[in-house]
C-alpha cells in the first residue's frame, strides 16, 4: 500500500508524562492542504481519525480531503470512522458475545480457525439492566433484588464469565456497580487515548455504544454514539463505522438557568426544540457562553437525551469544565495534563476567547428563558410546562387515542375505585402508582439527585406521607450516588418516603419496574383506569414502564418525589397544596423546593475524587456473587447448551455458505402489519415484561421455566426463540390490520393470530414479507433485536415515510431492505390496504445506493398499480452488507476468506 500523503501530520507533543506522538490536525492548515481551524470540533475528531489510520484498508486520502472540506464538498460523502473503543450494556451486550460466540462456531464448522474471531478494540461491558425492582420500601430492597437477580440471571451470567476468558479484549463490569453511561462517564472514559503505532501514539477518547444514550459521554467532550450490537460487532472486528458526511448544528447557548429550574428542565425543553427543527442523522454540537454556567453533569444530562431529540450526537467541546469533572471523578493529574496538552495542540480546547467554530446551520436558546417541565405523556419530545400537567392530563383523557390522547369518555373520567385492603384509598384517573428515581440521564447529576434529597428531607419535616398505593424506588446510577447522598444526611428522608435503593442498574426506565400490588392491578383493571408512571427517565414510550401505567412522565427527581407525595398528575404544583402538613396546613411545592445556595453546599460533598477512588477500587472483582460464577472450560469455541432458554445459537451463520448470492427481486410478498407514525423499536421488539397470553410464554412454559421465573424480553435476547416470538409483542401496538385491537396480533388469510403465528405460516407457504410503516419508524433504543426478529420473522423489506438514524441502518444490517415513500406519499393516500399481493420488481444485483424502485401492488380481484420507493441504502458498504445477507455476514465471509 503506497504511503498517505498525509503522513507529515504525525507530530508529537509535550506533557507531564513525556513526549508522545499525535496526528496534528493545525499541521493540515500549514501545510496548505485546507483550513480546518473553525470545523465543528465533532468534524475535528472524524477527521483526526481517518488521519491516524490512513494506513487502514478502508482508509483512503479521499475520506481525509472530504472531512477536511467539511460543508463545501458532497454532503453524500461516505466516511469510515474507526472508534477507539466499543462499550456494552447487559441486555444488547449478551446478544453481541452470543453472537461472537456464534461466529467462532460457524469458523470451527467451515475447518478454520476460531480465535480468529477477536475483538480489536477494547470493550466494555456494564451489566446494568438485569435487576428489577421486585422488592422495595424497605432498607434491605437492594440486597433481596441482588439476590433476584443473580437466581433469575445466573445461565447468562456464566456465558458472560466464558466470555471474559474466551475473548482477551472484553472487559466486564459486574453487576450492582452502576448503570453503563453513568460508569463510562465517571470511570472508564478517558479524554485521550494511547497505543502503540511504532511507538506511542496519543489521541481522542472515542467510542460507539450498544444503547443509544451512549451520547451521554459527549458532555465530556468524547465523540460517541449508539450502534445496534451487530455492527457494534463488527466495529469490534475490525470494521469502520461508515456514516454519510453529517451535517452539524451549532446550538449557541447563553445565560444560566434560574432558581428552582433544573437541568433535566433544561433537557426537554431542547428535545422538545431539536426534535421540532429535525435532526435525524445529523451531529448537534453545542458553544457559545452559556456553557460557561452549564456545569459537567448538566451537559451530560443533555447529551444523554440525543436520541430523543433525534441527532446522532449533542456534543460538548472540550474545556476547563471537563478538565475539573475529570479531576473530581479521580482521574490522575497525568492524564488530565495529557488532555489539556492535546486538545490545545489540536486547537479543540474551548475557552471564552476562541472563535465559534462554522456549523451548518445554527440556532439559539437563552437558557435564563427555560421553566420546570415534565414530559409525557407518550413521547419524550411532548414538553408539558409544570403549570400546564392538570390542564394536559385532563385533555389527553379524553383526546382520541394516538400520540396523546386515551380516548375516554365522559362518564369515564371522574371514575373512583376502592383499594382492597387500603381503608378509605381510591385510584382515581391520573394516580401516580410508580415513582422512580431512575435512569442514567438524572441519577449521573449530583444537582438533581441531591435536588430530590433536600426535597424530600423538608417533607418528612412537614410531616408529609406517600400515599400506599405508589410504588416508590431509587436506583442510583452508581454506588458514588450513595456515597454523596449519605454524606449529605439525605439518605434517611429518601427512604422515610419510601426510596430505598433497590439496585444499581436501568431499572424502571428499560421497563424493570417490577410487579404492582395486585390489589392496585384489580383495581386499575376493573375500570381499565388511565394511572400514570413518573420517571426521572430517558424513555416513557407506550407499554415500556408497565403494563398497567398507561400514562407515562419524564420528570426530574426533585419532582418525581414530589409527585409521589400528591400522589396524582392531576394536579397543578405550581399552584395546587401537595399535601397536608403535620400541624395542618396546607404544604405547596414552594415550601419543599430547594434554594440554589442550598443545592450548591450539597453539591460541594458530591465534587469529592476520594468518593469516585473509593467506588471504583478494584472494580472488576467487587462482586463476591459474580467472583464465585465459573469462568467456563477455557475453550474458545463455545459448548452450546440445547436446553437453555437463555443462551441459544442463533441461526444466521449456521447454513451460511462461504460464497455470495447476488441480489434479486423480492414477488408475491404480503403485508404483516400496517403500522403508524411514531413505532418505536420498544414496540418492535420489547425489553419489559413477557405478556402471559404471547408466544414466547408458550415456549417459556413447553419448556419447563414457572411465569416467576419468565424474567423479562431484555434478559432472554440471548435466545433467539423466545425474541422471535416475542417481535411485534408490544401491548400498545397498533396494526391496522386488526383495528382496534392492540397488541401483537395480525392477520393471516384473514384469521386473527399472533404475528408470530401468522410470520410462521408465511414462511411455510414460501411466502415473503413487508411491513408498511408512517414516520419516524424504529425510534427509541439502538436495539439490533429489532431487526434481528423482524428478520426471523421472514420480513424481507419494510417501507415507512420515514426511519430513525440506528434502526434504519440495523435492518440493512441484517439483511432486510428499508425503502421510504415519495414525500408526501403514504399507504394511505396511495390506497394500500394490506390485503394486496406486492412485488418490487426492479431490484437486482446492480442496487446502487439512494436508488428509485418499483413496488408492483395487486389486489385481489386481478388489477394493480405501481408505487417509486427510495432505496435507503445509502452508502456502497450498506449495498455490500445487503447483498451478503448482513454485516456479519460480510465480516464471516471475510474472515473464512482471509483463513
Amino acid at each position: 500500500m503506497s504511503q498517505s500523503k498525509f503522513a507529515y501530520t504525525r507530530q508529537s507533543l509535550d506533557y507531564s508524562g513525556g513526549q508522545i506522538d499525535y496526528y496534528s490536525l493545525p499541521a493540515v492548515t500549514r501545510a496548505g492542504d485546507g483550513d480546518v481551524s473553525r470545523l465543528p470540533n465533532s468534524i475535528k475528531v472524524l477527521l483526526e481519525a481517518v488521519l491516524r489510520n490512513q494506513d487502514h484498508a478502508a482508509v483512503e486520502d479521499r475520506h481525509i480531503e472530504a472531512l477536511i472540506g467539511w460543508g463545501t464538498q458532497d454532503a453524500g460523502s461516505e466516511i469510515p470512522f474507526i472508534p477507539g473503543r466499543v462499550v456494552l450494556q447487559d441486555f444488547t451486550g449478551v446478544p453481541c458475545v452470543v453472537d461472537l460466540a456464534a461466529l467462532r462456531s460457524a469458523m470451527a464448522r467451515a475447518g478454520k480457525d476460531p480465535a480468529k474471531i477477536e475483538p480489536l478494540v477494547p470493550v466494555d461491558l456494564v451489566i446494568d439492566h438485569s435487576v428489577q425492582v421486585d422488592r422495595y420500601g424497605t432498607r434491605t430492597a437492594l440486597a433481596e433484588n441482588a439476590e433476584i437477580e443473580f437466581q433469575r440471571n445466573q445461565e447468562r451470567y456464566e456465558f458472560l464469565r466464558w466470555g471474559q476468558s474466551a475473548f482477551e479484549t472484553l472487559n466486564i463490569v459486574p453487576p450492582s456497580v452502576g448503570i453503563v453511561h453513568q460508569v463510562n462517564l465517571e470511570h472508564l472514559a478517558k479524554g485521550v487515548m494511547t497505543r502503540q503505532q511504532n511507538g506511542a501514539v496519543a489521541y481522542p477518547d472515542s467510542l460507539v455504544g450498544t444503547d443509544s444514550h451512549t451520547t451521554m459521554i459527549n458532555g465530556l467532550g468524547i465523540v460517541g454514539w449508539g450502534v445496534g450490537g451487530i455492527e457494534a460487532e463488527a466495529c469490534m472486528l475490525g470494521q469502520p463505522v461508515y456514516i454519510v458526511m453529517p451535517e452539524v448544528v451549532g446550538y449557541r447557548l447563553t445565560g444560566a438557568l434560574r432558581e428552582g429550574v433544573t437541568a433535566t428542565d433544561l433537557t426537554l425543553t431542547i428535545v422538545q426544540v431539536l426534535r421540532k427543527l429535525g435532526v435525524v442523522g445529523k451531529f448537534v454540537e453545542f458553544f457559545g457562553p452559556g456553557l460557561d454556567h452549564l456545569p459537567l453533569a448538566d451537559r451530560g444530562t443533555v447529551a444523554n437525551m440525543a436520541p430523543e431529540y433525534g441527532a446522532t450526537m449533542g456534543f460538548f467541546p472540550v474545556d476547563e469544565e471537563a478538565l475539573n469533572y475529570l479531576r473530581n471523578t479521580g482521574r490522575p493529574e497525568e492524564l488530565i495534563d495529557l488532555v489539556r496538552q492535546y486538545y490545545q495542540a489540536q486547537g479543540m480546547f474551548r475557552t471564552a476567547a476562541s472563535p465559534d467554530p462554522r456549523f451548518t446551520q445554527v440556532i439559539e436558546l437563552d437558557i435564563s428563558t427555560v421553566e420546570p417541565s415534565i414530559a409525557g405523556p407518550k413521547r419524550p419530545h411532548d414538553r408539558i410546562p409544570l403549570s400546564q400537567v392538570k390542564q394536559s392530563f385532563a385533555a389527553a383523557l379524553q383526546a382520541p387515542v394516538g400520540d396523546d390522547g386515551f380516548g375516554l369518555n365522559p362518564d369515564q373520567v371522574d371514575v373512583a375505585v376502592p383499594v382492597a385492603g387500603l381503608d378509605n384509598v381510591q385510584l382515581k384517573q391520573g394516580a401516580v402508582v410508580i415513582a422512580a428515581i431512575t435512569s442514567c440521564t438524572n441519577t449521573s447529576n449530583p444537582s438533581v439527585m441531591l435536588g430530590a434529597g433536600l426535597v424530600a428531607k423538608k417533607a418528612v419535616e412537614k410531616g408529609l406521607k406517600v400515599a400506599p398505593y405508589v410504588k416508590t424506588s431509587l436506583a442510583p446510577g452508581s454506588r458514588v450516588v450513595t456515597e454523596y447522598l449519605e454524606r449529605a444526611g439525605l439518605t434517611e428522608p429518601l427512604e422515610a418516603l419510601g426510596f430505598n435503593t433497590v439496585g444499581y442498574g436501568c431499572t424502571t426506565c428499560i421497563g424493570n419496574s417490577g410487579p404492582l400490588d395486585q390489589s392496585v392491578v384489580d383495581a386499575i383493571t376493573q375500570e381499565q383506569l388511565v394511572v400514570s408512571a413518573v420517571l426521572s427517565g430517558n424513555r416513557n414510550f407506550e407499554g415500556r414502564v408497565s403494563p398497567h401505567t398507561r400514562a407515562n412522565y419524564l420528570a426530574s427527581p426533585p419532582l418525581v418525589v414530589a409527585y409521589a407525595l400528591a400522589g396524582t398528575t392531576d394536579i397543578d404544583l405550581t399552584r395546587d397544596p401537595i399535601g397536608t402538613g403535620s400541624d395542618g396546613e396546607p404544604v405547596y411545592l414552594r415550601d419543599l423546593w430547594p434554594s440554589n445556595a442550598e443545592l450548591n453546599a450539597a453539591v460541594a460533598l458530591a465534587n469529592s475524587a476520594d468518593l469516585y477512588n473509593r467506588s471504583y477500587a478494584n472494580v472488576a472483582v467487587s462482586n463476591s456473587a459474580w467472583n464465585a460464577i465459573e469462568s467456563g472450560d477455557g475453550s474458545a469455541v463455545y459448548n452450546w447448551n440445547q436446553d437453555s432458554t437463555y443462551i441459544q445459537e442463533p441461526p444466521f451463520f449456521v447454513e451460511m455458505g462461504e460464497s455470495v448470492e447476488p441480489i434479486a427481486s423480492i414477488s408475491g410478498a404480503r403485508a404483516l402489519l400496517m403500522l403508524e407514525d411514531f413505532v418505536t423499536t420498544d414496540h418492535i421488539s420489547p425489553a419489559g415484561v413477557i405478556p402471559a397470553d404471547g408466544p414466547a410464554a408458550a415456549y417459556l412454559l413447553e419448556h419447563g421455566v414457572d411465569r416467576a421465573d419468565w424474567n423479562s424480553f431484555g434478559s432472554r435476547r440471548g435466545n433467539d426463540r423466545v425474541m422471535a416470538r416475542g417481535t411485534f409483542g408490544n401491548i400498545r401496538l397498533k396494526n391496522l390490520l386488526v383495528a382496534p385491537r392492540e397488541g401483537g396480533w395480525t392477520r393471516y388469510q384473514g384469521e386473527e393470530m399472533s404475528v408470530y403465528d401468522a410470520a410462521h405460516r408465511y414462511q411455510q407457504d414460501g411466502t415473503p414479507l413487508v411491513i408498511f410503516a408512517g414516520k419516524m419508524y424504529g425510534a427509541g433504543s439502538s436495539r439490533d433485536w429489532a431487526t434481528k426478529g423482524t428478520r426471523l420473522l421472514g420480513v424481507k423489506m419494510v417501507i415507512a415515510e420515514s426511519f430513525e438514524r440506528i434502526h434504519r441502518s440495523n435492518l440493512i444490517g441484517m439483511g432486510v431492505l428499508p425503502l421510504q415513500f415519495a414525500e408526501g406519499d403514504s399507504y394511505a393516500s396511495l390506497g394500500i390496504r394490506g390485503d394486496e399481493q406486492f412485488d418490487l420488481i426492479d431490484l437486482d444485483d446492480n442496487l446502487r445506493p439512494g436508488q428509485q424502485l418499483t413496488l408492483r401492488v395487486t389486489r385481489s380481484d386481478g388489477s394493480s398499480f405501481e408505487v417509486s420507493l427510495l432505496t435507503r441504502v445509502d452508502t456502497p458498504i450498506e449495498v455490500d452488507y445487503y447483498r451478503h445477507g448482513g454485516i456479519l455476514n460480510y465480516v464471516l465471509r471475510d474472515f473464512m476468506a482471509e483463513a
